[in-house]
């Protein structure tokens, strides 16, 4: 069978190649356990490669992604990447980093069918519902879009606060930071949202478990 992609397979063995050249250990040293410090909950968006715009190598950061950085109680998937990051990698940092210009929050605001996807959307007009009085408190369109996707952000960032997962860890005395950031396209710059959350005590008294 012909090989469809075959120019992907070629700039992979080049990639190896110039990689191996530059650093004779780098596969080796990849391929023994990883211990990343980080769990990077991000976008689908190609435009937003995690390890590529904090300037990590692989190994060091411990990535999910979805449509529009979302974070659902319901989503076994995310909800297991969170439970190994924390209670098997040990690590120490979550960062929901989201991005302006989401084609996700976009989508969401523009009230229009796009198919299955508008049931994951929903969770982004849960976020607008919350903040709709801020929101619709700007004139500008582009303004709102921006506040839009910079709300998500701190509301998934509750989000992950409040899973068993990171609560357990925060009653067991684990140093664990919850952080919100979000990442311009347009000049390749991460701005924090200063939301950083430590502790049970930080969160909503309606969410903390006992």
């Amino acid at each position: 069978m012909r090989q469809l992609l075959k120019h992907l397979f070629e700039k992979n063995k080049k990639w190896a190649e110039k990689t191996t050249e530059s650093d004779p250990d780098f596969f080796a040293r990849l391929s023994k356990q990883q211990s990343p410090e980080y769990l990077w909950i991000g976008c689908a968006d190609s435009r937003v490669p995690a390890n590529e715009i904090v300037d990590l190598l692989p190994g060091e950061i411990f990535v999910h992604r979805n449509i529009a950085n979302v974070v659902v109680h319901t989503d076994l998937n995310c909800l297991s990447v969170i439970q190994y990051a924390v209670e098997v990698l040990k690590i120490k940092h979550i960062i929901v980093c989201g991005h302006y210009g989401c084609g996700g929050i976009k989508a969401a605001l523009e009230g229009k069918e796009h198919g299955l996807i508008d049931n994951w959307l929903r969770h982004i007009k849960d976020v607008y519902r919350f903040h709709q009085e801020k929101i619709d408190a700007l004139e500008n369109e582009a303004d709102k879009f921006k506040l839009l996707c910079e709300l998500n952000v701190v509301e998934q960032v509750a989000n992950v606060c409040h899973t068993t997962i990171v609560q357990n860890a925060w009653k067991a005395g684990r140093k664990l930071a919850v952080h919100g950031w979000i990442y311009g396209l347009e000049n390749g710059v991460i701005k924090d949202l200063n939301v950083c959350i430590t502790g049970l005590d930080e969160i909503s008294r309606i969410h903390r478990m006992k």
